[in-house]
């Protein structure tokens, strides 16, 4: 699993949302110029969550983007699922693939459920507090 360009960057992007005032609507200038993100590219990645109901938009004067829930309620694996579509490390666990014809005598795919297990459960038990509560300069810690 290799997570892409567009789901880090929506990861940094509900980060960043997630240290401002709740209340703000940040614009979209101030985020791509904090991010460093194009302004083309974070446009779709915005729709993208505001669509899905993660982030609150605003057009016009005093108009942007903030969070549409607290911090401690977003898990990265719901922001990067959004983003990248399934977090399966092998197509033959992925549930919107077709079933592998050879699953029922495959002796690997028990390790390949088990690390899509890990990788789900380790994602979700990480929210955007957890992130931010760490900017100190520490790693994040388990």
């Amino acid at each position: 699993m290799m997570i892409s360009t567009r789901g880090k960057y929506a990861l940094r992007v509900m980060a960043s949302l997630a240290r401002q005032d709740r209340e703000r609507f940040v614009p979209l200038k101030e985020i791509t110029s904090a991010e460093e993100i194009s302004q083309k590219y974070l446009e779709s990645i915005m729709s993208t969550l505001s669509k899905a109901g993660l982030v609150e938009g605003a057009h016009g004067k005093g108009g942007g983007y903030r969070l549409a829930r607290d911090p401690a309620d977003y898990r990265i694996g719901e922001i990067l699922r959004l983003t990248e579509g399934s977090l399966a490390p092998v197509s033959c666990v992925d549930e919107t693939n077709v079933p592998c014809p050879r699953a029922y005598r495959c002796s690997a795919l028990p390790v390949w459920k088990r690390l899509d297990l890990l990788i789900n459960d380790f994602l979700d038990g990480i929210t955007l507090s957890d992130l931010i509560e760490n900017d100190a300069g520490s790693d994040y810690v388990i």
